[in-house]
């Protein structure tokens, strides 16, 4: 395995388990477009391989310590395996991944004959489905027909409201939509959203520049006009459901993680295995050219390892360092992400475009048009007040703590014990003596990172009810909570991880200062209650409690959170911290000893959590700026003093666009911020400070929103002090 394969392990993989379709879709990219290798593939896939598939799944788990991987059961058209064998499949993925890790399946349809035999295997293991819809039925049929030229649409639609019905509801993830710019945008939004899917995703229709996408009108971004238009249309609905691609660009904008592999610069994850066992890279690239997907691996003689050493698929992983000169130098770069990988294919040389996929994406233009206008629509230039001081940016980082906390919790399924949680959190903040309580675990750094992934992925029930628990120790409330965890660790956010014997249903009880846990056995029964007293040590050796650096006002030292794992390089695993402790206490000692301004006053960075980070690191910040702190194992005393106040400016900033918008979003004023903030940090030369806020100072009149003015005021302001 190489150093690439270790640093983005795979865990997606899509497992095509029937390869022919009871649609004949003429946007499909199976089987109307360069690669036909459908033909020559076993109609679908067969035991051994099923088999063959979970063994090699459960290896590269456990070689990479995959908390979960997802399976997503793809065609042509999977249902048409049959309820019996769609059964099966679940059946052998289970069993042999389960005690490996935990196993998120999947399905995409078209749903034309899902029945409640396909609905009841579904719910047994757990399935989430997506159904492909193109809108209403004349949106629908003007590309998804059957093999004799009838309409899908109400067959589809028959398959939605069965999935809708309360005993299936939990399975339905969402509904996929292609564009087609002739359809009418608002009524394709309308039609999607009457159907109250849980997501909806737009997908640009696969094209090349050898194939361009299609453009009746001759518009110059004809995909972007169409999808602003559904924007806009969304958020005057209420944005009643997140979708996707518009999620992902307003996420990439300040900052967070693109949400779609069609945009966004994050590494591909994702393997695709045929119904005969061959691996193949995304099976998107059957548009660009015959064999494009091939690797020449399959599941029989050759891992996960080996397929993720393929050069196609580290090509996928090279993030900005693999797209073409033009896109690094795009200033929405990190929004788009140049785009889909297979929409930059061309077969020759062309004006500007190189053969290959060494170019920007054939949807160039759409893709920024669309991306700066939503930046337009969405930029809030409005005064925050957390711009003035630490004080009022602690108060907007834990209002965006509750926001994100309600998101989360609307996108659980709503059992009774997860409504009881979310009793236990709305009873906790409505006490004038718990509330505060209650901040300061939702102040917890890793709590704002789990949430944001619940949102940006399937929700993380166990992390929900886990966290609900904490808040109940940390309040002193009785409650007792049932939930399903993954996983042998249960982890409670700043206070410590209980050790089960097996991942499976638990029931933890709380009362002031103890918890109690009782696992179900393999036999369903409930194994032997272990009790917990916070202030006491476990005889049983399952609770690790976390420290703290010295008294109780200390940095958390968090080595075990499983959401820790948000800063720029690998965390270390859990340690005795002995000797970190003891060069970060030095550390401490020897910035007390520095009067000099940057090292002193009440906006001072002063982190709340630490993390042990692999050696060499030195100091980091993670995906959330206020608090948490990443420190090698390794790292001097004098590094981490010297250090410390130079990446709190850092953090503050960081946090500040948490919270506001500071420029017009995708702005090069984003960058000035940057290294303005870094050199008056730095102590740099006057120079390149006074030339940073110039640029921001002469920037055109909307560039920056109010803040952004405020903040750089304040930026001058220091510089004019630190001049003397």
């Amino acid at each position: 395995m190489t150093s690439q394969d270790a640093a983005n392990p795979l865990r997606q993989l899509v497992l095509k388990i029937h390869s022919r379709c009871d649609l004949l879709c003429d946007h499909c990219y199976v089987y109307q477009h360069a690669d036909q290798s459908w033909r020559s593939r076993p109609t679908f896939i067969r035991p051994d391989t099923v088999r063959a598939v979970a063994r090699r799944l459960a290896d590269h788990a456990t070689e990479q310590s995959l908390d979960s991987v997802s399976v997503i059961m793809h065609g042509g058209e999977p249902l048409l395996v049959g309820p019996t064998r769609l059964r099966d499949i679940c059946a052998e993925l289970t069993r042999t991944l389960s005690p490996h890790t935990a196993l998120d399946l999947r399905m995409h349809t078209n749903a034309v004959t899902l029945n409640r035999r396909h609905l009841d295997v579904c719910k047994e293991f757990g399935v989430h489905v997506s159904v492909s819809l193109d809108g209403g039925r004349a949106a629908n049929d003007r590309h998804r027909v059957d093999r004799q030229g009838r309409s899908s649409y109400d067959r589809v639609v028959r398959g939605i409201r069965l999935l809708q019905e309360p005993e299936y509801r939990h399975l339905f993830s969402g509904l996929l939509c292609t564009v087609d710019v002739t359809n009418d945008p608002v009524a394709v939004q309308d039609a999607l959203s009457e159907l109250d899917p849980p997501r909806i995703d737009y997908l640009l229709p696969h094209s090349t520049w050898d194939r361009p996408p299609p453009n009746p009108s001759g518009a110059e971004t004809p995909y972007a006009d169409w999808l602003l238009k559904v924007f806009d249309r969304w958020d005057q609905q209420g944005r009643p459901m997140p979708v996707r691609t518009f999620e992902s660009v307003l996420s990439t904008l300040r900052g967070g993680p693109s949400l779609t592999e069609a945009m966004g610069l994050a590494p591909s994850d994702l393997a695709v295995i045929e119904t005969d066992g061959t691996f193949e890279q995304a099976d998107w690239l059957k548009t660009a050219y015959e064999g494009a997907p091939e690797t020449g691996y399959d599941v029989f003689q050759h891992g996960f390892a080996e397929f993720a050493s393929h050069e196609g698929v580290q090509a996928r992983q090279l993030g900005i360092d693999g797209i073409s000169d033009t896109c690094r130098r795009c200033p929405v770069v990190s929004s788009c992400g140049g785009g889909l990988y297979g929409h930059r294919y061309s077969s020759e040389q062309q004006p500007g475009i190189e053969p290959g996929f060494g170019n920007p994406s054939v949807f160039c233009g759409d893709l920024r048009s669309l991306v700066e206008g939503i930046a337009d629509r969405v930029t809030d230039r409005s005064f925050a007040p957390a711009v003035l001081g630490g004080e009022q940016l602690q108060w907007a980082q834990l209002d965006l703590d509750r926001v994100l906390l309600r998101r989360a919790r609307e996108q659980l399924a709503g059992g009774p014990d997860e409504l009881e949680a979310w009793r236990l959190l709305l009873a906790a903040d409505g006490d004038a003596d718990t509330s505060p309580l209650l901040d300061e675990i939702l102040a917890h750094p890793y709590v704002r990172t789990g949430l944001q992934r619940s949102l940006g992925g399937p929700p993380d029930t166990a992390r929900f009810m886990a966290l609900s628990v904490a808040v109940a120790l940390w309040t002193g409330v009785r409650t007792s909570l049932s939930w399903d965890q993954h996983g042998t660790r249960l982890h409670l956010p700043a206070l410590g991880t209980y050790r089960l014997d097996a991942p499976g249903r638990i029931e933890v009880t709380v009362a002031p200062g103890e918890f109690r846990v009782r696992e179900s056995g393999a036999s369903g029964g409930n194994t032997e209650e272990t009790r917990i007293a916070l202030d006491e040590t476990d005889p049983s050796g399952r609770w690790r409690p976390l420290g703290r650096l010295w008294a109780k006002d200390g940095p958390l030292i968090d080595d075990a959170d499983p959401y820790r794992d948000c800063f720029p390089v690998p965390v270390a695993p859990p340690l005795e911290c002995g000797a970190f402790a003891e060069r970060v206490i030095r550390g401490y000692e020897l910035l007390d000893k520095d009067t000099s301004a940057r090292h002193t006053g009440p906006d001072l960075f002063r982190p709340t959590v630490l993390t042990p980070l692999v050696h060499g690191s030195g100091l980091l910040l993670g995906a959330h700026g206020l608090g948490a702190l990443g420190v090698a194992v390794d790292v001097r005393p004098e590094e981490f003093a010297r250090e410390l106040p130079r990446i709190g400016r850092r953090a503050r900033l960081t946090a500040l666009r948490e919270t506001a918008d500071l420029h017009v979003l995708g702005s090069p004023a984003g960058a000035l911020l940057d290294q303005a903030d870094e050199a008056l940090g730095a102590a740099a030369d006057d120079h390149r400070t006074a030339r940073a806020l110039t640029a921001l100072t002469l920037l055109p009149e909307g560039e920056l929103t109010v803040t952004g003015a405020v903040l750089v005021a304040r930026m001058w302001s220091r510089w004019a002090n630190a001049r003397g």
